[in-house]
Parts: C-alpha cells; structure tokens; sequence
C-alpha cells in the first residue's frame, strides 16, 4: 500500500537563497591568513648574520693583509750614497798644503763632493794601508796629485797601482792631475789615462771637479749626457 508521505525527487536539493550565498562567498574570501609568530631562534639567527656580500671565508681574511704605509724614495737608494766618499785624495807628503787646497774647492762647491783626505778622514790607530784601501774601495773616484815629490815617495806609487787596482775597468774614475811637471815625466803606469794639466790658472782644480762630476753620471746610469750637461751641474 502506498505511502501518503511524498519524498522529494531524485536529484533535487533544498535550495539556499542566493543572497546568503553570495555573503559567504565574500567572507570566505576576505580572510586573511593569520601570522605565524616568529620564534626567538629565527630572529636571532637572522640578526646574527651578516649582509652575503660581507661573508668571506676564513681562508679569504687569513689572506687578506692590511695595506703597507707607502715607502718614500730617499737619496739612500741612489748610486753616489753607496759610498763614503765621491773622491779619494793620493798625494806626497810634501804636497799636503796642494791637496787640502784642492779638497776646500771640491767640497765648497755647488756639487758639495765628498772628499777622503788621509791625514784628515784615516781613523786614529788604524793601519795606514788597511785606512788607503778601505778608502779607494769606498770612493766613486780617485785623484792622483802627481808631482816631483808624489814620483820620488814609494809610498805614493804604492797609492797609485793599488788605486789601478781597485777599479781596473771603471773608466774616468782615476783621475790623474799633473802638476810641476812636463809631459816626459808622466808615470809609464799611466800612459793609457788621459791627465789634467795643472799649468792652468786654477791649477786644473775645475777640471777635476767636472772629471769627478762625470764618472758619477756615469756610475747612475747617465754617461750619454755630453759635457755642457755636465757643466750645467756644476
């Protein structure tokens, strides 16, 4: 027997107002998603480390040294303080009074030339042949006042071959200055060097100087200046 109690259709469902619908639609989409506290290891691991442009590897920083206070180049480096003195002054006894003559000039002038003067510079208790050796090594150059009294000392001739010695191949760095002398008389030792002659009215004094000037061009390196240069310097 049927039943008087009708079911509804297959398929069908109570319908919602659209009007609620729409209101829960908007709603569900206006949510927003709630924070997510943050833990304190999070902040503190964040804080702690560096921008990734400031990161370097421990290699890297062992690497890395701090910056070296620029180096100003001094006279010390140049040739002429290489050595003690620029002259070596060989003379007789007797042409003490000449020598030291020559050696006020070299010293007084513009070039301020460094001059070894034996009875003067020799350190006190010093052999005298050590102090003459140590000396002509320590001297860009040698001047050999050759007088009637230089060729008769053997003292003299000893100063003369040992100063060939020392600088067997530096040439223009002996400098022969003939005084009181004629031609005849050179030393045989010295036919292949040319000399200063000291009849001059400055007794070949300036000449000396510019020989010295330029066997010091010549040892930094500057031989190809010709003699005006060399002149303009003094």
């Amino acid at each position: 027997m049927a039943s008087s109690t009708s079911l509804p259709a297959p398929g069908s469902r109570p319908k919602k107002p659209l009007g609620k619908m729409a209101d829960w639609f908007r709603q569900t989409l206006l949510k927003k998603p709630k924070k997510r506290p943050d833990s304190p290891e999070s902040t503190s691991s964040d804080t702690s480390q560096p921008p990734s442009q400031d990161r370097l590897s421990p290699s890297l920083s062992l690497v890395t040294s701090p910056s070296l206070p620029p180096t100003h180049a001094s006279d010390s480096g140049s040739s002429r303080w290489s050595k003690d003195y620029d002259v070596c002054m060989c003379h007789s006894e007797e042409d003490l009074v000449a020598a030291q003559n020559l050696v006020s000039y070299l010293e007084g002038s513009t070039a301020s030339l460094r001059c070894f003067l034996q009875l003067r510079d020799a350190t006190p208790g010093g052999a005298i042949v050590s102090e003459l050796c140590q000396a002509l090594n320590n001297s860009h150059c040698r001047v050999l006042l050759i007088t009637p009294g230089f060729l008769q000392d053997p003292w003299c001739k000893y100063q003369m071959l040992q100063a060939l010695t020392e600088a067997p191949g530096a040439e223009g760095c002996t400098i022969p200055l003939l005084s009181g002398l004629s031609r005849d008389a050179y030393p045989p030792e010295l036919r292949f060097m040319y000399y200063v002659d000291g009849r001059g009215p400055d007794g070949g004094f300036r000449q000396v100087k510019e020989a010295v000037m330029r066997c010091k061009l010549l040892q930094e390196g500057e031989g190809k200046r010709d003699s005006a240069t060399v002149s303009d310097l003094l």
